[in-house]
């Protein structure tokens, strides 16, 4: 009777195993391939064109070179694992945040152009050839977005055609504006220069109120931080204070327990504290 019980419990856990595995394998498959069409996509919005599968096997090196260094520095198999999943998914989240500081120094700059452009047009100058110099003095990213239109207009793109693939890939509100008026002009005419002037100060005033509520809700942000940071740094501080009162935190259940909670906790108040500070303009 024993030996069948025990022979169940190898079968059960084999299957388990089994199943683990496969899921483990598939899950594996599906974040490689999503990592790779995500990267190729993300980088050639940087103007950037790299082999997606070079930059996964620079990823997957990293991320096993994080685990061996954890492994000699920590020796926790939960340490090396969280360690290692972040380190996974490290280069998401950093090109995620690449293409946001993009797009805001997009904005930023952009009212200079479109002041300049609106000059150029009261000069007499058309449309294309004031892009054409205004575009040649501008930094980056304005020079790569706009630069991109005047190539696309050279290989027989329509001008509207060319702006519309400038808002898809810069999809912000200034854009949008901006796109909006030139379409509007090229097809119907008008003051064009007059509607950029207005375009421009309402872009500087958006951008002025911007910055007042990130320095007004710096503090919260701050606060974010300090509050991810705080138990870490406290958990470290004790560790190294009492080492053999913090093994039940490190290398019993129940301390695994309180540790999955408090992850949780810190990221759902991180979650929450982003969301009030994140204020829509």
């Amino acid at each position: 009777m024993v030996m069948i019980f025990l022979l169940s419990i190898a079968v059960l856990v084999t299957v388990i195993s089994w199943i683990f595995q496969k899921s483990a394998a598939q899950a594996y498959k599906r974040y490689r391939t999503a990592f790779k069409k995500e990267a190729k996509q993300r980088m050639s919005e940087f103007f950037l064109f790299l082999d997606p599968a070079q930059l996964w096997f620079a990823n997957v090196l990293i991320c096993a070179l994080v685990i061996v260094l954890f492994y000699i520095a920590a020796g926790s198999v939960w340490v090396c694992a969280a360690a290692g999943t972040l380190a996974l998914v490290a280069p998401q989240y950093s090109i995620k945040r690449l293409k946001r500081r993009r797009l805001q120094h997009f904005d930023e700059q952009l009212p200079d152009l479109v002041q300049a452009l609106a000059g150029a047009l009261r000069s007499g100058s058309g449309v294309h050839s004031a892009l054409r110099h205004i575009v040649a003095q501008s930094p980056a990213p304005l020079i790569q977005e706009f630069g991109l239109v005047l190539r696309e207009q050279r290989m027989g793109v329509s001008f509207e055609q060319a702006l519309a693939n400038l808002y898809q890939r810069v999809p912000t509100e200034g854009a949008g504006l901006v796109v909006s008026s030139l379409k509007i002009a090229s097809q119907s005419g008008g003051s064009l220069a007059e509607t950029l002037e207005r375009i421009a100060a309402t872009l500087r005033a958006r951008l002025h109120l911007l910055g007042r509520i990130r320095a007004l809700t710096s503090q919260g942000r701050m606060q974010a931080w300090v509050m991810a940071c705080l138990p870490v740094a406290l958990g470290v501080v004790l560790n190294q204070l009492d080492p053999h009162s913090m093994q039940a935190l490190w290398q019993t259940p129940m301390g695994w327990l309180v540790l999955a909670v408090i992850t949780v906790l810190e990221l759902l108040g991180i979650f929450f504290i982003q969301r009030i500070v994140n204020i829509q303009v």
